[in-house]
């Protein structure tokens, strides 16, 4: 090109333009996610490709790019009829409500104030503590044999 920038020096210069610097020490607007909360359910197109990924790889064993699958999955999806669908459909419906009861469930588990594993956590204690009563009781009847 005459005296000018290619269109990748142009679009480089776009990119690099857009991007905004990294803030050192700054803390990101978002706020920690929660590990005890339930993961959002697959969508009908991904309980498909669950099924779909593994069939691709009984089909393609030497495949093993990640974007082939992807886009073969896709191209099958678009080209099944809405009765194929179906059964996908219903598997997502069916996580769809699980999950909602989940939310429900996790919602008022975070009104209340406590969380799972803090539950879990005294179920334990109380259990280790009644182990540990039974070791005491069990050797104390040892000793009065002697």
């Amino acid at each position: 090109m005459k005296g000018g920038k290619s269109k990748s020096d142009t679009r480089n210069a776009k990119l690099s333009v857009n991007k905004k610097p990294a803030k050192a020490g700054r803390k990101s607007g978002k706020a920690a996610k929660d590990p005890n909360k339930p993961k959002r359910p697959a969508s009908a197109f991904f309980v498909f490709m669950e099924e779909f990924r593994e069939q691709y790889k009984k089909d393609h064993p030497k495949n093993k790019s990640v974007a082939a699958v992807g886009k073969a999955g896709g191209e099958k999806w678009k080209s099944m009829s809405e009765a194929d669908k179906a059964p996908y459909v219903a598997k997502a419906e069916k996580r769809k409500v699980e999950y909602e009861k989940d939310m429900k469930n996790y919602n008022r588990r975070q009104a209340e104030g406590t969380k799972p594993e803090e539950e879990e956590e005294s179920e334990k204690s109380m259990s280790e503590v009644n182990d540990e009563d039974d070791d005491e009781e069990g050797s104390g009847e040892e000793d009065d044999d002697e």
